[in-house]
């Protein structure tokens, strides 16, 4: 199979930067760099001396119980953006096995095709009895009633609005365009599921501020893998503030730029109760299936694992800031 992504040693950004249609980030591609290299500033501090005994790296997040706190990001687009000969519909399925295999959960994706591409995924999830997070783009009112239209008759964990994808101009250019979203707006699409509602694409606390005002469940510091914007932090940089501000007030998850189990750990320290992967974890579903996706989540628990022994953690709750420093 010949893919646009290159497979580079180091999914970074650098090879790809500016590649859209493709899995590049936008313009001069820094803030997908960025979103990885902000992770190598973060050192982990090892501490041996500590009480021997089992390392586990379950969590409980949002009422789901998984193997290690790891989430697939939403991704469509597959032919365009990564020239695989497999439809959304095809990947979807895959991915959600690969994340039943896994233990995990995985966010399925959303564009103007509201038949094929949004209802085939949402009717994916619930073909694996509920589990997944249907994503909804930020339509204006229009375009979100007839999802949760399509919504209202079929079984899904939670939902999720990736309102950074609102910069995206061939969406904004739609018939029925995305835009930006209010509080009163996102209480809206909140009410209106009546399932536990994640915001996703918060880079800053008043984006964090705003999720928890409108009464939404969870937020993902995530900046739609550099995708939308030039130029901004990297994910990992923004999160301790954000944290400090609604930590213990919404669940906090972060995308963008994680590549180990170093990075999962670093992420928990600083603030995060999991992580979203996407491109990585994409591409391991492209080319081996649902098992590709439950090798690549088992390499990333037994990395975790390794950091965790290192650093005397037992449970994922021992993972906490003064586990790390930042450079």
């Amino acid at each position: 199979m010949t893919l646009k992504c290159r497979e580079c040693r180091e999914c970074n950004g650098i090879a790809c930067r500016g590649e859209i249609p493709g899995v590049g980030g936008k313009d001069t591609g820094r803030s997908f760099i960025r979103n990885v290299e902000a992770f190598r500033n973060v050192r982990i501090n090892m501490d041996v001396c500590a009480q021997p005994g089992n390392v586990s790296t379950e969590a409980h997040i949002l009422g789901m119980d998984l193997s290690v706190p790891v989430f697939m990001a939403p991704v469509a687009g597959i032919r365009g953006n990564y020239g695989a000969d497999i439809d959304d519909h095809d990947y979807n399925l895959m991915m959600l096995d690969g994340c039943d295999l896994a233990g995990i959960r995985g966010f399925t994706g959303d564009g103007i095709d509201l038949e094929g591409l949004f209802a085939g995924s949402a009717r994916a999830v619930n073909d694996h009895d509920g589990h997944g997070i249907v994503t909804i783009k930020p339509w204006v009112k229009e375009g979100i009633d007839a999802r949760i239209e399509i919504l209202s008759k079929l079984k899904f964990d939670m939902a999720a609005m990736d309102i950074d994808a609102a910069g995206l101009p061939l969406l904004r250019a739609g018939k029925t365009p995305v835009e930006t979203k209010t509080a009163e707006a996102l209480r809206y699409v909140r009410e209106r599921l009546g399932k536990p509602f994640i915001v996703k694409g918060v880079m800053t606390v008043n984006a964090a501020l705003t999720a928890v005002e409108a009464g939404c469940d969870a937020i993902v510091v995530s900046n739609h893998g550099g995708r939308v914007l030039d130029d901004t932090p990297g994910t990992i940089e923004v999160l301790p503030e954000i944290a400090e501000a609604v930590k213990g007030k919404i669940t906090i998850l972060l995308d963008g730029g994680v590549r180990s189990g170093n990075d999962i750990f670093k992420a928990l320290a600083l603030g995060a109760d999991g992580v979203l992967i996407g491109r990585p974890l994409a591409l391991a579903c492209i080319k081996g299936g649902a098992e590709g996706v439950r090798d690549a989540v088992g390499k990333l628990q037994a990395q975790l694992r390794d950091t965790m022994l290192m650093t005397g953690c037992h449970v994922l709750k021992d993972i906490t800031s003064d586990k790390v420093r930042i450079m």
